[in-house]
C-alpha cells in the first residue's frame, strides 16, 4: 500500500492557494461547498460557486472539486482567491535590492501590501510572486494602501523569523517624510507620546486617554507658509501612527482621506496620493551582522 502524498498546490498567476481545515461537528454540512459558505460567510455564495466552476478549489489529494462534492470531516481543502473585477493601479514598484534571503522594495502609492477583500492580482505580493515565481514571499513588516517607500520582503521561510523579530524588539530604524500644514507656534524637534486604540470607523485609529503607547520624534525640515516637510521617525508601530500623531497636532498629512475626516475617493482616482513616505530604514543584519541601509527613490516637495 503506497502511502498518501499531501497535495502540494502551486501557485496560480502569483496567487498562493489558502489551506482551510474541515473541522468536525455535530451540524457538519454535507459538501464542501456549504462549509465554505458557511466558514466565510463575507463573501457571496455566488463567489464560492465561480470558483468551483473555475477549478479554484482542492481536496487535500490535489483534486479539483465541485459544488456536489461530499463533506469530509478532519480534512483539509484547498483555494485560490479570485476577483472579477479589480481596478488597476497604474504605478510600479521598484527593486531596490535583493540577496538570497530579502528583498527591499521601493512600493508606490495606492498599492496594496498584500490580497484583501478589494485586491489580489493588484498588490504587491502577487506582483512580487508573479515577477519572481516565488510563491515563499512574505512582507516583514507592512506599510498602508496609501503610503509609499522603502519596505522589506522575505524570500525564504528558513529566514523569515530573524528578518521579523528584529521588528518585533524594535531593532530597525525607520525614518519617514511627510507634508503636512505648517503650524508656527509648534517647536520642533518634538516627541509625541499618545495613547492609540482602534476608532469609529473600525479601520481608523483613534488618541484616548491613559498611558502613551505610541512614539514619534519629529523634525521640521522645510517650509513654506503652508506647508511643510517633516522627519519623522516612530520608536513604536501602532496602525495608522504617523497620520494620527501629526493629525494630533493639528498639522493633517496632506490628502489624507482619513484624518482628520473620512473622505472617501473612487477606487480609481489616483490623483492625489497621501503625502507620506517611507523614505530609509536601517538595521544590522541578523546573519550577516552587517549594517544595512536603504533609501527610497521616490521624493516628496512642497
Amino acid at each position: 500500500m503506497h502511502p498518501t502524498v499531501e497535495f502540494n498546490p502551486p501557485m496560480l498567476n502569483g496567487v498562493s492557494a489558502s489551506k482551510v481545515f474541515l473541522q468536525d461537528s455535530l451540524d457538519a454540512p454535507p459538501t464542501v461547498f456549504a462549509y465554505l459558505c458557511t466558514q466565510f460567510a463575507h463573501i457571496a455564495a455566488d463567489e464560492w460557486q465561480a470558483r468551483f466552476a473555475k477549478g479554484l478549489v482542492y481536496d487535500a489529494q490535489g483534486h479539483q472539486l465541485s459544488t456536489e462534492s461530499p463533506f469530509q470531516a478532519n480534512s483539509h481543502c484547498f483555494y485560490y482567491r479570485f476577483l472579477a473585477h479589480e481596478v488597476h493601479v497604474p504605478f510600479q514598484h521598484q527593486i531596490l535590492f535583493e540577496n538570497e534571503h530579502f528583498m527591499v522594495i521601493d512600493k508606490p502609492h495606492f498599492l496594496t501590501m498584500s490580497p484583501t477583500g478589494q485586491y489580489v492580482q493588484e498588490t504587491l505580493l502577487v506582483r512580487l510572486k508573479k515577477q519572481t515565481g516565488n510563491e515563499h514571499l512574505t512582507p516583514i513588516h507592512r506599510l498602508d494602501r496609501e503610503t509609499a517607500g522603502v519596505v522589506l520582503i522575505s524570500k525564504y521561510v528558513e529566514s523569515r523569523g530573524l528578518y521579523q523579530q528584529m521588528f518585533a524588539t524594535r531593532q530597525v530604524q525607520k525614518t519617514y517624510h511627510a507634508i503636512a500644514a505648517y503650524k508656527a507656534d509648534l517647536e520642533f524637534p518634538l516627541i509625541t507620546r499618545l495613547r492609540m486604540e482602534k476608532g469609529q470607523p473600525f479601520y481608523t485609529m483613534q488618541v484616548v486617554n491613559g498611558e502613551a503607547n505610541s512614539e514619534t520624534a519629529i523634525q521640521l525640515l522645510e517650509h513654506n507658509k503652508e506647508w511643510a516637510k517633516y522627519e519623522l521617525k516612530p520608536h513604536t508601530g501602532k496602525q495608522h501612527q504617523l497620520r494620527v500623531h501629526l493629525n494630533h497636532l493639528g498639522i493633517p498629512i496632506q490628502n489624507d482621506p482619513f484624518y482628520p475626516r473620512i473622505a472617501h475617493k473612487a477606487e480609481d482616482d489616483f490623483s492625489a496620493p497621501l503625502s507620506l513616505l517611507a523614505q530609509h530604514i536601517q538595521f544590522i543584519d541578523p546573519i550577516t551582522q552587517k549594517s544595512m541601509n536603504f533609501s527610497s527613490r521616490l521624493e516628496l516637495t512642497l
